[in-house]
């Protein structure tokens, strides 16, 4: 028994070393990436007058490349890094409460309420009297809230239950999805551009501000989320078990399900639709460290922070002296990843 236990207890061991590893790896990837982010734009900037604005900006020599750096391209990097990160624990806390691989914060329909809010500000231009440029983040905020109180007013009638909840969900995604069309359908074709735009999603719109609200709301949410982390590995046994070992599975999802929608928010409100990246992010995670939550949120995190830092890169390399909007690049990632996990049909990661 005690050569059993040891050899378990080895085992076991082996398995945390390997998970901290890759853990470890995709940090230092993301370092890297993050750093080629800055590096790169359609200014055609030189890549050591980057750095030395970027490490030392009171001893560079040029004062333009030192306003770019850390007034357009710092702030667009942490914005992306930040944005993929929220997504990223979004969807693996949406896959867990759901259970269901295809989970991701837009099968609840937030990020259509956030569009929707989005446009039909922009449609008829109206602004709030004291900070007429945010206006747009805070009305996708808060139609993005509403299309959360509307899925657990539904789901809260017919019992929490990772069912009753896809189905609110899909009914609120089609909701805002059709008013989304509509707004487009009265818009002039001047503003119709602006709302595709925004719908595209793009970091050109990221700023500090944008960074500190969106960074503050990740690390309130990851914080919220601390005390469940058990709990959540748990759930993944299912409703049942997890009940028997002292969960309240109800509570537990009313709880998550209010981050997921601050983070969703958080993530959107200011650089528009991101698709994808809270599908792909949080099973590479898996993959990689398993459903320890503990391990599970930041590898989320990370996977998702290294999603949108490559696409951003992408997007500022597809078109010299342009940049494509992000929503674009991540949708071409995100599509043949998903149309692989259909047909490959494997559950070894689920």
């Amino acid at each position: 028994m005690a050569t059993d236990a040891t050899l378990a207890g080895s085992a076991s061991g082996r398995q945390m070393a390997r998970r901290l590893f890759w853990l470890a790896s995709i940090s230092g990837l993301l370092a890297v990436a993050f750093i080629g982010d800055i590096l790169t734009g359609p200014a055609f900037l030189n890549v050591f007058d980057v750095l030395a604005a970027l490490v030392s900006p009171a001893t560079a020599e040029d004062p333009t490349t030192v306003i770019i750096v850390h007034s357009i391209r710092l702030p667009m990097s942490l914005m992306a890094l930040i944005v993929g990160a929220s997504l990223g624990v979004a969807g693996a806390e949406m896959q867990t409460l759901l259970g269901n691989p295809l989970a991701s914060p837009y099968t609840l329909g937030f990020s259509a309420a956030a569009g929707f809010g989005a446009a039909i500000t922009i449609l008829f231009g109206f602004a709030l009297p004291v900070i007429p440029s945010m206006t747009i983040p805070v009305m996708a905020f808060l139609s993005a809230g509403v299309a959360c109180l509307m899925v657990y007013g539904l789901a809260h009638i017919r019992g929490i239950t990772a069912e009753v909840m896809v189905l609110a969900g899909i009914a609120t995604l089609f909701l805002f999805q059709s008013m989304q069309s509509l707004v487009q359908y009265l818009a002039a074709p001047e503003v119709l551009q602006e709302i595709v735009f925004w719908l595209f999603g793009s970091m050109l719109k990221a700023s500090w501000f944008s960074v500190s609200v969106s960074g503050v709301i990740l690390v309130v949410s990851v914080a919220l989320l601390l005390p469940d982390f058990w709990k959540l590995t748990a759930l993944r046994l299912g409703d049942e078990r997890a009940a028997s070992l002292g969960v309240n599975v109800g509570a537990l999802r009313r709880r998550v399900f209010f981050v997921v929608a601050l983070l969703t928010a958080g993530a959107v409100a200011f650089v528009g639709t991101i698709g994808f990246v809270g599908l792909v992010a949080p099973h590479l995670a898996r993959m990689m460290v398993g459903e320890d939550q503990r391990l599970l949120i930041p590898a989320s995190a990370i996977c998702g922070g290294l999603i949108m830092t490559g696409a951003s890169i992408a997007s500022k390399l597809l078109s010299p002296g342009a940049v494509v909007p992000i929503g674009i690049v991540t949708a071409l990632v995100g599509v043949p990843f998903l149309f692989g996990l259909i047909l490959t049909g494997k559950q070894r990661h689920w």
